[in-house]
């Protein structure tokens, strides 16, 4: 292993793109830092130092900016508009048929794409910007860990809330998702792995420290012990689980073109356990915020005690903790993991595929039962991956209800699923360019 990474600063190109992404990865964090303007940076370090957390929805964008969202920085929305957008873009090649001819189109298509997922970004960044700073502005941001009183100084963020100062906010925060966009390209043309999931990686990376100190004070040295043990076998278990796969064989037929001989020989259809990914939770988390934003909409503020029903919507569909709220949290996940596949994953379109290029399955007739075996295997293969993903993205809220941490426990939900995936993928392609060298690759 390390004469492997010793051989990566010896190839000057590869030395090149690794010193150029980590580069990019410093200025990122950098600007992770940096507080928009009238923003009061001592009344966020004070509410960040008590232990104030993010509310809602926006623990988990504050996941994904690395803790720059709590920070109130030029980067405060980090990489969750492109996510969002590039999420849309793929529902969309569903619903509309002009997206799904781009998709097809190859190259081309994949490039215009890719630009309106550029123009969504940008239009999600302006929404959640104005969001964001609405909620600072209203002191809605923090909560006090444990359920206590907010501090007054997370009820006075900034120092201007004029129209002109909020429009100057706002146009930085989208200007700085515009930039961590351009630094994720950047990354992918010039640098190794895909920009995006490595932009992603090392905000989530970035968390990690604070969460394990957090445990390391407040539960003291064999808690913490005890969370490192489980947080190296969950791991374990993450990457066995990504790498997991159903193989399912296929026989080309040999075929004339011309005077050469095409075809003949047998590959397979790679089917993995866990298609879907992280989205499955992102999309999860997002619908459990909708009867939290409810029931604050529909709590009183003059004092008065709020109707019934948004005491129980507050007792357990808003609290991580709550059994109800961990039931519902699981069985949307097991649902959107099927929805996902459903439509990331075509088997009439693989089955016509084949059959195009004379492609079968071994004892399967091509065409339509092809099709029906290919929904067959996906429909049994998707139920162990959407119970695995169910279990991985419980595990933060069951920290938060026996060791106190936070919802963003580090070994767990989309945070263990990226850094495990991400990081694959990157030793994957850095093992791709040492073998097109004639070296031994890092996976042996």
């Amino acid at each position: 292993m390390f004469s492997a990474i010793a051989r990566i600063f010896k190839t000057r190109d590869l030395r090149r793109k690794i010193l150029f992404t980590l580069a990019i990865v410093v200025l990122f964090r950098f600007g992770s830092f940096i507080p928009a303007p009238f923003v009061d940076y001592g009344n966020v370090q004070e509410c960040i130092a008590a232990n104030q957390t993010a509310t809602g929805l926006y623990q988990l964008v504050n996941l994904f900016s690395g803790g720059a969202l709590l920070q109130l920085s030029i980067f405060a929305l980090g990489i969750m508009p492109y996510i969002t957008a590039a999420i849309i873009t793929q529902l969309l090649r569903v619903v509309i048929p002009h997206f799904e001819a781009l998709q097809k189109e190859g190259q081309q298509g994949q490039a215009k794409l890719t630009q309106y997922t550029r123009y969504m970004t940008i239009a999600l960044a302006i929404l959640q910007s104005t969001t964001l700073i609405t909620v600072a502005r209203s002191g809605g941001l923090f909560s006090q860990t444990g359920g206590g009183p907010v501090m007054p100084q997370c009820q006075n963020l900034l120092t201007n809330d004029s129209w002109w100062s909020i429009t100057l906010m706002i146009f930085t925060m989208t200007a700085g998702t515009g930039l961590i966009m351009w630094f994720g390209e950047m990354i992918t043309e010039r640098g190794v792995g895909n920009g995006m999931s490595l932009l992603i990686f090392t905000s989530i990376a970035a968390t990690f420290p604070g969460a394990l100190g957090q445990i390391f004070t407040t539960q003291g040295p064999n808690t913490f012990a005890m969370v490192l043990a489980v947080g190296v076998i969950i791991m374990a278990a993450v990457v066995f689980v990504e790498q997991s796969q159903r193989r399912i064989p296929v026989q080309y037929a040999k075929r004339m073109v011309g005077r050469r001989m095409y075809g003949g020989q047998s590959t397979y259809i790679p089917i993995k356990v866990n298609m879907a990914g992280v989205i499955p939770v992102i999309f999860a988390s997002s619908l459990l915020y909708l009867p939290m934003l409810v029931a604050q909409f529909m709590t009183p503020t003059d004092g008065t005690a709020p109707p019934e029903w948004v005491l129980w919507v507050q007792a357990n569909l808003t609290s991580g903790d709550a059994p109800l709220y961990m039931l519902v949290f699981f069985l949307l996940i097991v649902g959107f993991t099927y929805f996902y596949v459903a439509i990331t994953f075509n088997p009439e379109e693989v089955a016509d595929n084949m059959k195009k290029y004379g492609g079968f399955i071994p004892g399967i007739r091509a065409g339509r039962p092809t099709a029906e075996y290919l929904d067959y295997v996906l429909t049994r293969i998707t139920l162990p991956g959407a119970l695995y993903l169910g279990v991985i993205a419980l595990i933060p809220l069951i920290a938060l209800s026996t060791v106190g941490a936070n919802q963003n426990f580090p070994f767990g939900g989309a945070s263990i699923l990226i850094i495990v995936g991400v990081g694959l993928e990157t030793v994957r392609q850095i093992d791709a360019q040492l073998q097109q060298r004639h070296y031994e690759g890092l996976i042996r």
